[in-house]
């Protein structure tokens, strides 16, 4: 019997995960969305990542950077600046680690907390949300708290006090079914906050008070390349 080399003998596949059980971003964007109403704007299609965190509709913008001397231009990108921050919900009397832009952070402080963000009746400010937001706002809704406060509101205004919840699909989901999405969510966000964050997502950690120290680091120096404004994509 001839003898294999060690190469042929310790072949194996590259990845040991079932591809059917693998979900692409979409999918489980999909899934997990599927037992709460439907997000009016959809999903974000140029920054996806912002469908997972309060990103406040901000994106990368593109621009040049211009030489005094030359006036060369040379494209260069602006990133959001985001933070990994944990923040403290009244209705769920606990803290929840989420991505946040600084300029949601200041709009949080601004508004009296996570809650009233979240909950804020305009057409911006839900656009602002975008689905991670959609999400966490739908959970809030769903406490006591919140429950007794909209339940006041419905009143005043001549209407029934509890109105039906709705799926993704717009059907009308029982009672079992918002209590399943509920825990499901809850086990969600133990596991994101029992996770260990990475360098990366530390690296921007801070509170909300150093959010104008960072505004002010970001000015441009004396002497330093004069900068076009940021153009959208």
């Amino acid at each position: 019997m001839p003898i294999r080399p060690p190469s042929l003998i310790c072949l194996r596949a590259f990845s040991t995960t079932t591809s059917l059980f693998a979900k692409s971003t979409k999918q489980k964007l999909l899934a997990d969305h599927a037992g709460i109403p439907p997000y009016p704007y959809g999903p974000s299609q140029w920054y996806k990542q912002s469908n997972h965190g309060l990103y406040g509709g901000q994106r990368i913008q593109f621009g040049n950077n211009v030489s005094e001397r030359t006036e060369i231009k040379t494209r260069r990108t602006w990133h959001p600046n985001i933070k990994y921050k944990k923040l403290f919900s009244i209705a769920l009397n606990r803290k929840i680690r989420i991505r946040v832009s600084t300029r949601v952070l200041r709009t949080i402080d601004k508004v009296g907390g996570l809650d009233e963000y979240l909950l804020g009746e305009k057409a911006m400010r839900i656009k602002e949300l975008g689905m991670g937001g959609w999400k966490l706002r739908w959970r809030i809704m769903q406490t006591d708290k919140v429950k007794r406060r909209f339940r006041l509101q419905r009143i005043a205004l001549g209407l029934p006090p509890d109105g039906p919840v709705f799926t993704s699909d717009g059907k009308v989901a029982s009672e079992q079914e918002v209590i399943e999405e509920i825990r499901d969510y809850d086990e969600e966000l133990d596991r994101e906050d029992a996770r260990a964050p990475t360098e990366a997502e530390m690296d921007g950690a801070g509170v909300v008070e150093e959010v104008l120290q960072d505004v002010r680091d970001a000015q441009p120096l004396q002497g330093e390349p004069v900068r076009e404004a940021p153009r959208a994509a």
